[in-house]
């Protein structure tokens, strides 16, 4: 469904991601995981067409999607949960579910989609008319996550889903996605410093390191030491 293939972007003369290549099929969860500066959130500022490649191919269904705008990446069906939320905060819960929905039009299934949300996300259901603003950390994530599900994606990245919240809610917020990839059939790529949360939760997991690949498989296949050994760079002498 997706191919990154030799990937490469730069921040003027530095070179934050280079020639990086995986693919993420249908219907799965993959995980991009990896210390902090590793490349990760440049990667899928590539994806939603955020940062231009400076080499290399985006590919989304045979279609090539590197080097178009954000809106037109969007309208191939991908849709990004940044890190740090960003939600409107001045409005209400259901109205930035309604936002999300914007450019689509068939109101009957964008009713069923709220109804989705509220259903993996309840707490939503009961703060619907509370200001977004006046929510927890962990709602405000799960807001962006149901608002990203109203755009009524083919596939959803997620920057960081984890950070900044209590382990219980993180437990809330995987579980959900889960049942969301169950439900919807709906493919998932997300970037997570938690190796051993990404394990849980991953198909196929990725790590990357000062903008390279430096492990890649099954998650059934994978080990926690392989994985710290890739993530730390304890594989290098």
């Amino acid at each position: 469904m997706l191919k990154i293939d030799n990937l490469t972007v730069k921040y003027g003369q530095l070179t934050a991601v280079r020639d990086v290549s995986f693919e993420v099929e249908k219907g799965e969860i993959a995980c991009i995981v990896g210390p902090n500066g590793a490349g990760k959130s440049t990667t899928l500022l590539s994806i939603s067409g955020v940062l231009n490649p400076s080499e290399g191919d985006i590919i989304l269904n045979r279609g090539k999607i590197s080097g178009l705008s954000p809106e037109q990446v969007a309208n191939y069906g991908v849709t990004q949960v940044p890190e740090g939320r960003h939600i409107f905060t001045s409005l209400t819960v259901e109205e930035n579910l309604i936002v999300g929905a914007a450019l689509r039009s068939d109101k009957k299934a964008i009713s069923e989609d709220i109804a989705k949300v509220v259903d993996l996300f309840p707490i939503l259901g009961e703060r619907s008319q509370q200001q977004a603003g006046k929510l927890s950390g962990g709602e405000q994530q799960m807001l962006a996550i149901g608002r990203a599900i109203m755009t009524n994606p083919s596939i959803m990245t997620i920057d960081e889903p984890s950070l900044g919240l209590a382990p219980l809610i993180i437990d809330k917020v995987y579980e959900a996605l889960i049942k969301l990839r169950k439900e919807s059939g709906l493919t998932l790529l997300i970037v997570e410093q938690s190796a051993e949360r990404a394990l849980k939760a991953a198909d196929k997991i990725y790590v990357l390191r000062n903008g390279e690949i430096k492990l890649r498989g099954l998650s059934s296949n994978l080990k926690g030491d392989d994985i710290s050994k890739a993530y730390f760079g304890f594989d290098e002498r």
